[in-house]
């Protein structure tokens, strides 16, 4: 007995541990390049100019095609920004600065006058007066007169005379002397800026009476001269006086160029430029059309935004969030599986086409929505957007590969259509709530209504999620409102109807085998059943009897009973082709291997899993199935067989049998469910 099972013992082959790291690794290797690969073709169709370059145009040129703006775009109107800039310069009120001392003029009048009478000796010689002369002028800072400081001397330079010049010449430096009124002619009417330079005041002033030019004070002097004349009597006195009041009149009102002009300066920068709103999707220029200043300033606004959105910098920062987001998604969603295979390696082909197809449909959707909105112009392209399906995707893959990697899916597909829509966080929570709700209404889905009981379901807490935000985005008017809610709610429908026509096709392309196929299949009047009973009734009844016990274990061992229970009833379909060699179907009849050598029957036997295969995919009954048929009797041996072949090889002196020769070639159960048909 002990050498008995020893023989029935198969050795792992030598190698089989390299060949299987060479094939993890070769899977690790698809799985990445899976992963880049979606992740670039969704960062180049979310960044499709990077690979364009646009015409650059000049003015004249004829544009050679039809050119919309692809977003909304600001763009500056020079000509009215320079025209705003022109206005406010010439707004700007001219700088007069205005000294109401006249550099203290009359200090110095007060200094000179007394510098003389302190130093005026009794009998002054002509070097003394002379040097009296030079100091009386220059504190006066005023050319030297001789007439006009003999006719001082002669009045002994008396305080009278002194009193009686700054009583003519205060009043008129006090309300100001300009040289000329008639150049401020043209200025008055917009006003002057008047700036006291000793206390720091400025007055406006409309009127060119509020001071004198030189003329009138000329004029001024000239009246009090004479009312000095006829208050004393002395017209040499009178006449010296106003001579020496002209010779100290200087303009004490005067223009600041470098103020003004830095104010101009400071108004010209205060305007801001003047922009002009051009809503996406916008004609800039026709086919056939010429290039006018202005629609070239439209197109380098444009072009000036398609540079900013081809930054590589930007692209790479989006290609690696996604790559990141898919590759998270993955791993979670596949933590339940221990071991690489062909099928997980699908699944990963099949969650990046879900991803790049919701992808496609939020792009396409937006699209119509911009389209629609500027059509009506009654609502804003946010109110429609809610119908976009982008729970579709979830619902897939809840259906095929469950609710770990749904959730994950639905996380990313989220993200990524909020950042087509403006990266608003209000549509991240929409599309991830309803993709989550989605996914879970399908979990255990069995009946194709459930897509559309879910899908309804789904619409009804959209109207929620979609008046929060638009409340959120400001738009409350009932129209807007409106929209959203008959929006929110298609959307959720529209998600069952799409999930409900893709499901098959998918089933069909990825091989997927989904509970709703399972029902199908296990309806006893399937033909491939109905055959089964009517070739091999004993296989069918034993396949019956296997469904019945598996579906049972499959209960307490948390394996799924559908599947199994299904897999049972199929698992010997191989028998079909040559059913009398089987002993279940050897109902009063000769057994057949009597006949044959043992190498032929345990080859007839070892066969119908071949078969099995063969009949499951000529039929599609899915791969979950197509496994479970390869695997139901894992790499066990032949026995009866391979100890008679012993016998007969110990009998006759021959070699004995190669025992590969008479085992099932596998591979061992890899799922709960194969494991439970086999045993």
């Amino acid at each position: 007995m002990k050498r008995k099972k020893k023989e029935e013992i198969k050795p792992p082959p030598i190698g089989s541990d390299k060949s299987e790291t060479r094939l993890a690794n070769s899977q690790w290797l698809a799985e990445i390049v899976i992963i880049v690969l979606v992740s670039a073709i969704i960062c180049i169709l979310m960044y499709p100019n990077i690979l364009t370059h646009p015409k650059i145009y000049h003015v004249g040129d004829i544009s050679d095609r039809n050119i919309k703006a692809s977003t909304d775009l600001l763009v500056e109107n020079i000509k009215l920004t320079e025209e705003l800039r022109e206005k406010a310069v010439r707004a700007v009120k001219d700088v007069y600065d205005f000294d109401p001392t006249a550099s203290h003029l009359i200090s110095r009048i007060r200094e000179a006058f007394k510098l003389i009478r302190e130093n005026l000796p009794e009998n002054p010689d002509r070097e003394d007066i002379e040097r009296l002369k030079k100091k009386f002028f220059e504190t006066l800072s005023i050319n030297p007169d001789d007439m006009l400081f003999n006719s001082l001397y002669m009045a002994r330079f008396s305080p009278e005379v002194e009193q009686k010049l700054i009583s003519v010449i205060k009043p008129l430096i006090k309300k100001g002397i300009i040289s000329d009124k008639r150049l401020l002619a043209q200025k008055i009417h917009k006003g002057i800026i008047i700036h006291n330079i000793i206390s720091g005041n400025e007055i406006k002033i409309m009127r060119l009476t509020n001071f004198y030019d030189k003329k009138e004070a000329k004029q001024i002097i000239f009246r009090k001269t004479k009312e000095i004349m006829s208050e004393t009597g002395n017209k040499r006195l009178a006449k010296l006086i106003g001579n020496m009041a002209e010779l100290l009149i200087q303009p004490n009102i005067t223009f600041n160029s470098r103020e003004t002009e830095l104010r101009k300066e400071i108004a010209k920068d205060s305007v801001k430029p003047s922009y002009f709103k051009i809503k996406k999707g916008e004609m800039l220029v026709r086919e056939g059309e010429r290039i006018t200043p202005e629609t070239l300033l439209k197109l380098n606004a444009q072009y000036k935004v398609l540079k900013e959105e081809k930054g590589i910098n930007k692209l790479i920062a989006m290609f690696v969030l996604i790559c990141s987001m898919i590759g998270i998604t993955y791993f979670i969603g596949s933590l339940s599986t221990r071991k690489k295979s062909p099928r997980k390696l699908k699944d990963l082909i099949f969650t990046g086409l879900m991803l790049l197809l919701v992808y496609l449909i939020v792009l396409f959707s937006d699209f119509i929505a911009e389209e629609f909105a500027r059509t009506f112009q009654n609502f804003s392209p946010n109110a429609l957007r809610f119908i976009i399906p982008v729970a579709t995707g979830s619902m897939l893959v809840s259906i095929f590969l469950g609710m770990n990697y749904a959730v994950g899916f639905s996380f990313v597909t989220s993200v990524i259509s909020a950042i087509v829509l403006k990266g608003r966080i209000e549509y991240f929570i929409y599309f991830f709530v309803n993709s989550l709700i989605s996914a879970y209404g399908v979990k255990s889905c069995r009946e194709r209504i459930v897509f559309i009981k879910t899908g309804l379901k789904v619409g009804l807490i959209n109207i929620l999620l979609a008046i929060s935000a638009e409340v959120l985005l400001g738009l409350t008017n009932s129209v807007e409102i409106g929209v959203a809610i008959v929006s929110a709610f298609m959307g959720g429908i529209l998600t069952g109807i799409i999930t409900t026509g893709l499901q098959p096709l998918i089933e069909s392309v990825f091989g997927y085998t989904s509970d709703i196929k399972l029902l199908e299949l296990a309806s006893l009047d399937q033909p491939l059943l109905q055959e089964l009973m009517v070739r091999a009734p004993g296989t069918y009844h034993h396949s019956v009897i296997v469904s019945n016990m598996v579906e049972a274990a499959a209960h307490e061992i948390g394996a799924n009973p559908l599947l199994a229970k299904v897999a049972a009833y199929y698992h010997d379909i191989g028998k079909m082709k040559k059913p009398l060699y089987f002993i279940e179907n050897q109902i009063g009849t000769e057994n057949k291997h009597e006949k044959l050598a043992p190498s032929m029957s345990a080859l007839i036997l070892i066969s119908h899993v071949k078969d099995g295969v063969e009949i499951a995919k000529k039929h599609k009954l899915g791969q979950e199935i197509i496994d479970i048929i390869q695997q139901h009797h894992g790499t066990s041996l032949i026995t009866y067989f391979y100890e008679k072949a012993k016998a007969q090889a110990e009998k006759s002196g021959k070699a004995l049998p190669n025992e590969a020769d008479f085992r099932y070639p596998g591979p061992k159960p890899q799922t709960k469910e194969a494991g439970l048909v086999m045993l």
